[in-house]
């Protein structure tokens, strides 16, 4: 009788687990602090969050402090948005949380300037996969998607898209450690360019966690634009 009580309490318990662990909502932290160059585009980037958010029943957290950035704190989080970051944002305790974090197997989404943050700390340029470098002027490019790689990311995107935004050029071609999403034809759109395979948007996993990047996000225009929104979703 007493092996049978303890096997249902086991039960019990294992059942509220279960349940529990089906109604806990992805809890997201969007950081969005500048040390460099701010894009006037943040609020409608954090406005499109907030949306996506309440669509998908997310919690998400907006930050622009970097004592954030404790392992205890980032424990919380399944997912950690750099949305257009720059410069030099988080000293070498803080650092260290982010690496700690990833070795939880967390997540990671950078968007546009992600690519302009920590550049002198080549774990974090490695882990984004690349390191911005400069841009063209603002201006219609045509992006061809690789849709072979069946990723959530381009699943409602045609194998060619054009969208106007800032393109960025970056110090050396993206790592070959990252599977590809979207490139930029080059013979689309004027002023500097790469003069390589031009990646624009993959995503790989890095030191445990899982990282996704996209160089789409400068302009109000492509914000607001719905391809965006579900690019991130």
């Amino acid at each position: 009788m007493r092996l049978k009580s303890i096997s249902l309490f086991i039960l019990t318990f294992f059942m509220y687990v279960n349940v529990h662990a089906q109604y806990q909502k992805t809890n997201i932290l969007v950081f969005s602090k500048t040390a460099g160059y701010r894009h006037k585009s943040i609020p409608a980037g954090i406005k499109l969050l907030t949306k996506m958010a309440e669509n998908n029943n997310w919690k998400v957290n907006f930050s622009e402090d970097s004592n954030d950035f404790t392992i205890d704190n980032l424990s919380k989080f399944d997912a950690l948005v750099f949305l257009n970051t720059t410069g030099d944002v988080l000293n070498e305790n803080q650092q260290k949380a982010l690496q700690k974090y990833f070795a939880k197997g967390k997540g990671f989404v950078g968007i546009h300037a992600a690519s302009d943050t920590e550049m002198e700390w080549d774990w974090y340029s490695e882990m984004v996969g690349a390191k911005f470098k400069n841009h063209p002027k603002i201006q219609p490019a045509k992006l061809m998607i690789d849709t072979s790689c069946n990723h959530p990311a381009i699943k409602d995107l045609n194998k060619i898209e054009n969208f106007t935004d800032e393109w960025y050029n970056f110090v050396d071609p993206v790592g070959k450690h990252v599977t590809v999403l979207a490139s930029l034809d080059e013979s689309s759109y004027e002023g500097n360019r790469m003069n390589t395979s031009h990646l624009i948007s993959w995503y790989h996993h890095y030191d445990g966690g899982r990282v996704f990047y996209t160089g789409l996000g400068h302009t109000l225009e492509t914000i607001n634009d719905k391809r965006f929104y579900k690019h991130l979703e």
